[in-house]
């Protein structure tokens, strides 16, 4: 068994396909049902990426870095792509063992598009712009208060959808976890949830909840209102104005992804896990606490590439090549 290393990924961002997925689930035009089995189809595809990407998140590095060298060639250490974490796992579990947390994080991605579809349905404001009238031919006046009407009734839904889906996802992070440990604890959804009383109470149903909701809140404001202004001051064309809301979304997740990996960090964080203990992970306070600790060893990005990954823990240079410093791991100071 070997420990976490400190890792960061300079690389071009992939956290989008949350965002994705989310998006999919809040479509207005389609039946919940459809779009709930259109997610678990995603889900069971990409379930083998998400699985390393979180045990990635939580700082989890089964695999020693080699020597390389970055695009620009300068001398690196190099970790495993997302695909050959992912065949690591499948030599250690097999086939099967790639699909550890599956039946969790697809109750909750149900529970998601239910909760976000009632409760967005059950907003109602007065004086709502009539919606068979194109936005562009709006007055201003109601334009505007139709975006915001809009951004308010998307706030609420998923800020309900995320508060009733993460009792479900906590229970999918700690399935996940324990690959590091080889424990069984969290083996059924059921099992899991009395688990998770017995370890932290009602609270640790709710673990890693703040900060998913500070990217859900800071994601939304940075679409809309680029998007707002973006389509009543310099862009008309609909075609080029969805190209532009996909580049915002995308711009947006990769600035608030940091929250995510603390989310992922606390959900495990003294949860009776090897994972979440010492001397795998530092015992937070808090998730302030952890932002500042992974904030202070380069971390808050780890698990953002799928292919150009690179070791940024303590290291030497002999030889003008970069060796992993084994005597000087970094963890945050416990008093």
């Amino acid at each position: 068994m070997r420990s976490f290393v400190n890792v960061d990924d300079y690389s071009i961002a992939t956290n989008h396909l949350a965002y994705v997925k989310d998006i999919i689930m809040e479509k207005d035009d389609q039946p919940v049902w459809s779009k709930i089995g259109f997610r678990i189809v995603l889900n069971v595809v990409t379930h083998p990426l998400d699985y390393a990407k979180t045990l990635i998140q939580i700082g989890y590095e089964p695999i020693d870095p080699r020597q390389t060298t970055s695009i620009f060639g300068k001398p690196v250490l190099g970790l495993p792509n997302i695909f050959q974490y992912v065949s690591y796992i499948k030599s250690v579990d097999g086939l099967t063992g790639c699909y550890r947390g599956l039946a969790p994080r697809l109750c909750a991605n149900a529970i998601y598009a239910i909760a976000y579809d009632k409760a967005v349905s059950s907003v109602e404001f007065e004086d709502e712009p009539d919606d068979s009238v194109p936005i562009d031919e709006l007055e201003d006046h109601k334009r505007d208060k139709k975006y915001v009407q809009d951004f308010f009734r998307t706030l609420i839904g998923r800020t309900v959808a995320i508060v009733c889906s993460q009792p479900l996802e906590v229970v999918t992070v700690r399935m996940m976890a324990q690959f590091v440990g080889g424990e069984t604890k969290y083996d059924s959804i059921i099992g899991s949830f009395g688990e998770i009383y017995k370890e932290n109470g009602i609270s640790g149903f709710f673990a890693g909840l703040v900060p998913k909701l500070v990217a859900s809140f800071t994601t939304l404001v940075i679409v809309n209102t680029s998007t707002y202004v973006l389509n009543k001051y310099f862009i008309h064309d609909r075609e080029l104005r969805g190209f532009m809301n996909a580049t915002v979304t995308f711009l947006a997740s990769t600035f608030t992804y940091p929250f995510l990996v603390v989310s992922q960090c606390m959900a495990v964080n003294r949860c009776g896990l090897t994972a979440g203990e010492l001397p795998m992970m530092p015992v937070y306070a808090d998730w302030t606490d952890c932002w500042k600790h992974l904030s202070r060893s380069n971390q808050l990005k780890r698990g953002s590439s799928l292919f150009f990954r690179y070791y940024t823990g303590p290291q030497v240079i002999i030889n003008g090549r970069p060796v992993v410093d084994k005597s000087n791991r970094f963890f945050k100071k416990i008093d």
